[in-house]
């Protein structure tokens, strides 16, 4: 790129209406109406701006619409980003979602530069626990391999044998061959694990700020009142499990839904989840028992804009960490996705 002066800069033209007509068509069932408006000389800004920087904008699932379906050209969960970073041609990287998620595009594509729009976009899961937790858990349990949540810090991973996702997790407990494995650090999809493999767990207390609000009274309510079937993300409490028609991962979800094709659905998760998923599912009526994150929140198409003008928030692993932990997500890698639908 050559001078500043040449940025595109979001400023509303006329023009734009006709330009943006199909994503204002898909956007008006998610978003205010009178929001669209606002966010196309964004849109359009980011648009350009990307193809001058060559970049690639990867968006997980609980991204705001206008984010999901307006400028992100890779859309998926932990996993899918995760891989789509692995496989990234691209040598500019601008991952929408939390920090634990750029670090590890980060650790699978070292030779790229990874941004973040906002650095303070954390996780509660990835809060709960450190790397010195994870040494103070081998220490007591020796020998017995460890799977960290992809949910975790690039720190955490590097203590770690493997990595998992929701839609992974009991085939890379069982991949890693032990009669026991020191699960972390979701209590709640820990014992959801458990439930489905003969393999003994020891779980951590971490638990999401998101999922860990819902209820079994609300999911009954949903059924109750609006003859909703319930999906359910398994970083839920148990008891709202229990609850749930599907368990599964959002991706899952997703599949979930296309094979049996509901008249009305409660998506017991992320609300922006149930957006995206909307556009998808037209004909199916989204029930929203959700909660939003508070830190998929602070992703904003005004900090994506910045972060691409500015090529701020580059994200750094030491490489003394990241060699480590790129050995446990490669682990992750080659399971895959498994999760049956």
């Amino acid at each position: 790129m050559t001078a500043s002066a040449t940025l595109p800069v979001p400023v509303w033209r006329d023009e734009l209406e006709h330009e943006y007509a199909a994503l204002a068509e898909r956007l008006e069932p998610l978003v205010p109406c009178m929001e669209i408006p606002l966010h196309l000389p964004w849109i359009d800004a980011i648009n350009t701006l990307k193809k001058q920087r060559g970049a690639v904008i990867m968006a997980h699932s609980y991204q705001s619409p206008e984010i999901f379906h307006g400028v992100a050209d890779i859309t998926g969960d932990s996993l899918g980003l995760a891989q789509a970073a692995a496989d990234c041609d691209a040598d500019l990287i601008v991952l929408c979602g939390v920090h634990f998620m750029a670090e590890s595009a980060k650790i699978l594509a070292p030779g790229k530069t990874v941004l973040i729009p906002d650095l303070e976009a954390g996780c509660s899961l990835a809060s709960s626990i450190t790397a010195a937790d994870v040494r103070a858990l081998r220490a007591k349990y020796p020998g017995v391999p460890v799977v960290s949540y992809a949910n975790t810090s690039a720190a955490v991973k590097a203590e770690s044998d493997a990595i998992c996702t929701s839609a992974n997790a009991v085939q890379v407990v069982e991949s890693m061959g032990a009669g026991k494995v020191i699960f972390l650090p979701d209590e709640y999809l820990g014992r959801h694990v458990a439930s489905q493999t003969r393999v003994e767990l020891v779980l951590w207390h971490g638990r999401c700020e998101v999922h860990e609000k819902f209820t079994a009274q609300q999911a009954r309510h949903a059924r109750e009142q609006f003859d909703a079937v319930l999906v359910a993300h398994p970083e839920c409490p148990p008891e709202v499990l229990a609850e749930a028609d599907f368990v599964g991962s959002t991706t899952a979800m997703g599949k979930w839904l296309e094979r049996e094709k509901p008249a009305r659905v409660a998506l017991i998760t992320e609300c922006s989840m149930a957006d995206n998923l909307r556009a998808q599912f037209p004909a199916t009526q989204f029930i929203k028992p959700c909660n939003l994150c508070p830190h998929m929140q602070r992703i904003t198409l005004p900090k994506i804009y910045e972060a691409l003008r500015d090529l701020r928030h580059a994200v750094e692993v030491p490489p003394q960490v990241a060699v480590r932990a790129r050995a446990a997500l490669q682990r992750m890698l080659v399971v895959g996705r498994r999760e049956t639908v």
